[in-house]
């Protein structure tokens, strides 16, 4: 590397060949003396003088000194240089005191020349010069030994000029070798210029096509969204309109309901100012025979120690009262919560009817099943006075329109059945004599225990059925919803499936006031709508354990069958009472018993 740097320092600027002879401008820079001699002569006449190297002027021509030092420094440069022919490969072939490195090579002479001998070199157009060469075979046309000049564009080939005229190649379109290097050099950039737009052009393909999935993605997602955001307002619309009419509904029955309790009110009110100004009237009397004679007084003592409960038509109306109040009382935000726990509507149905919730209970759908109730079991749906049902074929229930259970096989009275409250869901009030069970809005602080129903508003008999033949009444008052029937002491007592019905475990009649005003009947969910329309608000439950039959009746006259469960019980089975508002009494154990007093457990 060293010896290459010191090699360019020793060039000459004019020749570009090692100094000979060297000598120096006024100026201080260094050339051949040959070389500055034949430069100097050029300028003579100019009217000055230059140096090539810095461009220096003078008037004179410049004195030339030799530059000992730079000459010995060549000289010991080139001594060191032995095999100089062997690194430069090739020398100047008129150079032959000492051996000068050739820069090119003419093809026409077979010789190779320096830069002194290529300028005085012959110009003529069959001297076609090369790079330094040492073989001219492979320049020359191998079938006419003359220089290939031209490149034959058909056979892609060099040719000399006797293979266009009169060898194979005549006729054949042709180009001057240089042109067609300068041609090819320029095809080979084209093609690579056109390989990378090619490339370039496909993966712009590849991105225009990646946008447009992109697009459609986005297009589709935006679609998606918006139709759920369609439908959610339009639900949300929908929950708006039935909450506002659940609520409008309420106010209108809690308005009727006041209205009728305040106007019988006004007339008893009216009733006993009118008794006490005739009270006031007949204390005036001065003679006191005369009050005792006279028959009215009586009747007026009578009216005043008495209830009067004449004038309401014999209706209790502090229960009215109470309830109404206590409903004012918790306010419209318990129907909120209330409706906020229904599910949407499904679309309707005709085989069963639809169940709301109460608080804290999911809604369970209707199903629509065959004939055939849980465990197998064949149910049975008969008409009036039970013809053609399995409990009434033979009178087991009694006689054409006789009550089922009276005078039959069922015993002489009803069975005595009481609630349990230790079963009994929170929002649920039992009454002292435990044979009526009421919903609350407000709920009631019992101690958590396992035997209690968490997610329905039921509760179940303490006692229990294990054998013989039963029956006993509820009377149903002003509950909307309501489901009555037995099951196994094995029930949920919390979850979807606790619900009286919509288990393996449970057998009920379900009735419908508000909407379709009909009786259906559910075992392990699946349900079978009744053709018959409530007409009464009392309902008989009849069991004949050995015969595997619950039987459920209306009390209206004629006493009417409503179906039949037949099946194989395999267990203890308790009464079990389901409440939507408004209350459910259990007549049976003796004389029934009007209580309105709860006991807050």
């Amino acid at each position: 590397m060293a010896s290459a740097d010191l090699r360019d320092e020793l060039l000459c600027s004019i020749c570009l060949n090692i100094y000979t002879d060297p000598v120096t401008l006024r100026c201080g820079h260094n050339f051949c003396l040959d070389c500055i001699g034949q430069v100097l002569n050029t300028q003579d006449g100019a009217g000055g003088y230059s140096c090539p190297e810095c461009r220096e002027q003078s008037q004179e021509r410049p004195t030339l000194k030799t530059n000992t030092t730079l000459r010995n420094i060549v000289e010991n440069f080139l001594s060191t240089q032995p095999h100089q022919e062997e690194i430069t490969g090739i020398h100047c072939t008129y150079c032959v005191d000492s051996p000068v490195p050739a820069v090119r090579s003419c093809l026409h002479c077979e010789a190779s020349l320096c830069d002194k001998h290529v300028k005085v070199h012959s110009k003529g157009p069959e001297h076609v010069l090369t790079d330094p060469t040492t073989s001219q075979e492979n320049k020359k046309c191998s079938v006419h030994k003359k220089i290939l000049e031209y490149y034959c564009i058909e056979d892609s080939t060099c040719i000399c000029v006797s293979c266009s005229l009169v060898g194979e190649h005549r006729g054949h379109r042709v180009e001057k070798m240089d042109k067609a290097s300068e041609k090819k050099k320029l095809r080979n950039v084209l093609q690579n210029l056109i390989t990378k737009r090619e490339k370039t052009e496909e993966r712009v393909r590849s991105l225009e096509e990646r946008w447009r999935k992109a697009q459609e993605e986005a297009s589709g997602e935006a679609q998606r969204v918006t139709a759920l955001f369609i439908g959610i307002r339009r639900r949300l619309d929908d929950l708006e309109k039935r909450i506002l009419g659940e609520i409008f509904r309420q106010e209108e029955k809690m308005s009727l309901s006041l209205s009728d309790v305040i106007h019988k009110l006004e007339k008893k009110k009216d009733e006993l100012s009118r008794k006490m100004r005739d009270i006031e009237d007949v204390s005036n009397r001065t003679v006191p025979l005369t009050v005792l004679q006279d028959p009215d007084t009586g009747d007026l003592c009578d009216a005043g120690e008495g209830g009067g409960d004449e004038d309401t038509g014999g209706h209790d109306t502090t229960h009215d009262v109470d309830v109404i109040t206590g409903m004012l009382h918790a306010g419209f935000s318990d129907i909120v919560t209330y409706l906020q726990t229904i599910s949407p509507p499904k679309p309707k149905r005709p085989q069963p009817p639809r169940v709301r919730s109460l608080p804290g209970h999911t809604q369970a759908s209707p199903v629509s099943g065959p004939q055939y109730g849980g465990d197998g079991a064949i149910v049975r749906t008969g008409g009036a006075r039970g013809e053609g049902a399995a409990a009434g074929e033979g009178g087991v229930y009694g006689g054409e329109g006789a009550a089922a259970g009276e005078g039959g096989v069922y015993g002489q009275g009803p069975a005595d059945i009481l609630l349990d409250v230790n079963t009994a869901y929170n929002n649920l009030l039992i009454s002292d004599d435990l044979k009526t069970a009421s919903w609350t809005y407000t709920k009631k602080n019992r101690p958590e225990q396992a035997e209690r129903f968490q997610d329905c508003s039921q509760v179940m008999s303490s006692g229990r059925f294990s054998s013989g033949r039963h029956y006993w009444d509820v009377e149903i008052r002003r509950s909307e919803e309501w489901r009555v029937g037995m099951c196994y002491p094995s029930i949920d007592r919390s979850g979807d499936r606790s619900l009286i019905g919509d288990n393996s475990k449970s057998w009920c009649l379900y009735g419908e006031l508000s909407y379709s005003y009909q009786y259906s009947v559910i075992h392990d969910s699946k349900w079978i709508q009744l053709p018959h329309q409530i007409s009464s608000d009392r309902v008989r439950i009849c069991l004949d354990y050995e015969a595997g039959q619950l039987s459920f009746y209306e009390l209206c006259d004629p006493i009417r069958h409503l179906h039949t469960f037949t099946t194989t019980f395999t267990g203890p089975l308790h009464a079990l009472l389901w409440v939507c508002g408004g209350s459910i009494k259990l007549s049976g154990g003796g004389a029934a018993v009007r209580s309105h007093q709860y006991r807050d457990w």
